[in-house]
């Protein structure tokens, strides 16, 4: 082909994509139905022109476009990796986690459904082996729910479900690709029926292999494009070619190569927050979001211009196969939407999803480019069947053409029959109060101006006078919309409220102030808190902002590690996590009060504005004690991240007075520079957290208990390496009733409940438990759970009885306590022989239970 040709092609089809956009957005039509309407056109146009007498100037282009070098190899090998990485690379991955399972189902399991609907639902009728129609199924169970996803995001609808629909889009062509392959195998070694059983067995290993090379890629991507942080343009060049080297070394081992670029996606996208610059973050989404819309346009256009070609032998029994097609895909997308989902909502693994969402997604699961290309491989591939691929391409080809045609142009419709492009009464009602209250706001500034500017009065009263016109209009709205209940306005406060949280976070983090970790971990929590307000008021504004930094499964995982195998280090990073979010807590949220009075107060009034204030002072009131719980706990560890904090927030600050500096002129570019680099160095030594080093806390616990006050230096290192450390969570139980105490256990922090004989006592700081089964050799059945965060010490009978032997600190500690829970043991019975103290601890304990006993009796008698 010439190459003036070949140029002038490429150029009208980016032309062509260019001009698709704004059209799309002129029709209100999705984006794919347009470029699908493009290609088409281009190929028909190109046939005509090629065919007719009429003029033979086009023959040259026509021919050049109806025989264009690229085949569908090229669209799966060259394109697909491209566009599925910066899918993988761009979505909210540690959210999406939230969601995994109604993910899943939607993406894999519903994928596994409409391959097997479609396929049994072809097999009687088309006259194709089972294996071809389980082929088709598999190409057309692929869905691009790109046209729903934007009408979420443009909606009041649950973010939520915008994830899920975007977690789908990503695992979706994944999964249906792998299932293709696997069918396309059959196809070419001519396996009519294939046992289904033995077949999708060997789909977990397909997925398996090819999900561990995209994780190896990914984390060797990260770890190059790290090392080079001062070298932006080469970092995006590695990143260019971690998709198609992961998608061709999967594919040479027979694995498949979309999961391995969507598991590599994923491994960059989970690490590139932490160990990327904000700027580089930043730049390589911008620059994949451009490759992709490429690669993602192209495709479409190129498989579409030869869609004249596959229909070229279309019969009208074909229309028969492919309404059994659509009914086949629908239903099963059905029964997975309006079946399997509420059963997951009813167990809580998915978040309800109200039926006009569900219609939605049903009708808007349109197929596009990736379909056309599994449908062109197989028309391409010279060891398929030729009934195969006559019927693979017509029904393929048709039930692509009917979603973009018909559910395509028919889905903002459907939305708007749904309601679900409508503000709710309650938005509507805000909106109209926040611009009568913007309004007013400019009015007052664009007065101040005027005067300011000395603009003459005629022209500041003719525009006043209009302006005053818009203000009224607006507040006559407001008086015209139906009052909002107090509830109402409190829930859009606190809404406000998180979104300002969010944005504060947003900003700390591009000021360099907080890590890159801690802003993503606080501004997944914005977003939770704004999703549970908007759902569950202002109890769903508590219950959510204390998810983000109280305790739950991983907690008890890790302390489980830490206190019986002794690996320490995940329960310190999540320790760590914990000291790192209250202490930023303790920074922020008294600047939410700021807000409260400079916005919120101006739109819901006084009275909302001090339910408000009174609800954060709550937060910040219960973040301030679980910070201080926590410092019980790790003495030294929060002082250490204020430290960094601060210093972090003096280099931001000394760095903006350099650039104003620069700006008025008083220093110049090049003191600039060197102040940069000096600001740039202190920043890097600032960068790593403190580390919190479980095994020296429990040298610092031991010196800051009160029983250990007297020992010598030896004697702690000695008694060091007897005593356990065990940290327990609130609720956490530390003995269970059928256990006996085989330790005595000291309270360094927290408070416990202990149940023994019936009787239940609560312990704080400086106690301890188990001491009179070890003193008096007396199994005892003992229940003790943790009431709050508890950091605990452990000593086994043969060095607490050497202990308690000595005079000191140790014995007092033990006296004290056995008095405060009404047991009187004088200190020279511990100077006895061990088995006449045992005889005596044992007898001063049936009288003090004899004693307890008596007044309880007493107490029920009165």
């Amino acid at each position: 082909m010439d190459l003036a040709i070949l140029v002038a092609i490429a150029a009208g089809i980016f032309a062509v994509i260019g001009l698709s956009e704004p059209l799309a957005a002129r029709l209100r039509l999705p984006y794919s139905v347009i470029l699908a309407g493009m290609g088409i056109g281009i190929g028909v146009a190109a046939t005509f022109f090629w065919q007719t007498n009429l003029t033979n100037a086009l023959n040259p282009l026509a021919l050049g476009i109806l025989n264009l070098p690229i085949r569908a190899s090229f669209f799966l090998n060259v394109f697909l990796p491209l566009l599925v990485f910066q899918v993988a690379l761009n979505i909210d991955i540690r959210r999406m986690l939230d969601d995994w399972v109604p993910i899943l189902v939607l993406a894999v399991f519903a994928v596994f459904v409409a391959m097997l609907a479609v396929g049994f639902a072809l097999y009687p009728v088309a006259g194709l082996p089972l294996a071809g129609c389980l082929l088709i199924g598999a190409i057309v169970s692929t869905t691009d729910p790109s046209a729903v996803v934007s009408i979420f995001k443009a909606t009041p609808s649950p973010q939520r479900l915008a994830r899920i629909v975007e977690g789908e889009s990503l695992l979706n062509d994944a999964a249906a690709i792998a299932l293709f392959s696997l069918f396309l195998g059959f196809v070419t070694v001519n396996v009519a029926n294939p046992e289904i059983g033995p077949t999708l067995l060997t789909f977990p290993w397909i997925a398996g292999v090819g999900g561990l090379i995209g994780i190896a890629f990914g984390r060797i991507g990260v770890e190059v494009i790290a090392r080079m942080p001062d070298f932006p343009r080469g970092q995006l060049s590695v990143s260019m070619a971690v998709p198609p080297l992961t998608f061709l070394l999967a594919e040479q081992l027979s694995a498949s190569g979309v999961i391995a670029v969507v598991a590599a996606g994923l491994t960059i996208n989970l690490h590139m927050t932490a160990r990327f610059t904000p700027a580089l973050n930043l730049q390589m989404r911008a620059t994949w979001d451009l490759i992709a819309h490429w690669a993602g346009s192209l495709i479409f256009i190129l498989a579409a211009i030869l869609i004249p070609k596959l229909l070229s032998e279309f019969v009208l029994y074909d229309v028969l196969l492919i309404g059994i097609v659509v009914v086949a895909a629908l239903a099963a997308r059905a029964l997975i939407l309006f079946g399997v989902l509420p059963v997951l909502t009813h167990f809580r693994l998915s978040p309800q999803m109200e039926r006009p969402y569900s219609v939605a997604i049903l009708w808007g699961g349109l197929r596009g480019a990736v379909t056309l290309a599994l449908a062109l491989a197989v028309t391409e591939n010279r060891f398929v069947p030729p009934d195969v691929k006559h019927q693979v391409g017509l029904i393929a080809t048709g039930f692509t053409l009917f979603t973009l045609i018909v559910q395509g142009t028919t889905l903002r419709w459907i939305i708007r029959k749904l309601r679900l492009d409508q503000l709710s009464p309650l938005d509507v009602a805000l909106s109209n109060q926040v611009i009568a209250v913007a309004l007013q706001s400019v009015r007052e500034r664009v007065a101040e101006t005027a005067r300011d500017l000395g603009l003459t009065r005629e022209i500041v009263r003719d525009e006043a006078k209009q302006f005053a016109e818009r203000v009224d209009d607006a507040v006559s709205k407001t008086d015209a919309t139906e009052q909002l209940q107090d509830r109402d306005r409190v829930t859009l406060g606190l809404v406000a409220l998180a979104a300002h949280e969010r944005d504060t976070v947003l900003d700390e983090y591009r000021n360099q102030v907080i890590s890159a970790d801690l802003a993503e971990r606080l501004v997944i929590g914005a977003d939770r808190i704004i999703e549970a307000t908007r759902t569950g008021g202002r109890a769903g504004y508590r219950t959510a902002a204390r998810q983000t930094y109280v305790t739950g499964l991983r907690f008890r995982v890790a302390t489980l590690l830490h206190n019986y195998l002794g690996i320490t280090r995940p329960l310190a990073r999540i320790v760590e996590d914990r000291f790192d979010v209250l202490v930023f807590y303790g920074m922020v949220l008294p600047r939410l009060a700021l807000f409260i009075d400079d916005r919120i107060r101006r739109i819901h009034g006084r009275r909302i504005a001090d339910l408000l204030h009174e609800l954060l002072n709550r937060r910040l009131d219960e973040a301030r004690q679980e910070l201080e719980s926590l410092r019980l706990q790790f003495p030294g560890y929060a002082e250490a991240l204020e430290r960094r904090l601060i210093r972090r927030t003096t280099l931001q600050l000394e760095e903006g007075e350099y650039e104003a500096l620069v700006e008025d002129g008083l220093i110049g570019p090049e003191l600039r520079s060197t102040l940069g680099a000096d600001i740039d160095r202190r920043r890097a030594r600032l960068k790593g957290r403190p580390v919190l080093d479980l095994r020296q806390q429990k040298s610092v616990t031991i010196d800051g208990f009160a029983a250990f006050a007297d020992f010598s230096e030896k004697e702690r290192k000695l008694l060091g390496k007897k005593v356990r450390i065990v940290y327990a969570a609130p609720g956490q139980q530390i003995l269970r009733k059928e256990s006996s105490a085989r330790e005595v256990w000291f309270i360094a922090a927290g408070t416990v409940n202990v149940v023994t004989d019936g009787v239940k006592i609560r312990l704080t700081e400086g106690d301890l438990f188990g001491q009179f089964a070890v003193l008096a050799r007396w199994r005892r059945s003992i229940q003790v759970t943790a009431v709050t965060d508890c950091t605990l010490l452990t000593l086994d009978e043969h060095t607490f009885r050497t202990l308690i032997a000595r005079e000191g600190t140790f014995r007092s500690a033990v006296i004290e306590s056995a008095a405060a829970r009404g047991v009187e043991i004088p200190p020279e019975v511990f100077d006895q022989p061990e088995e006449k103290r045992t005889g005596t601890i044992r007898a001063i304990l049936v009288k003090a239970g004899s004693l307890r006993l008596k007044a309880r009796k007493a107490s029920g008698e009165r």
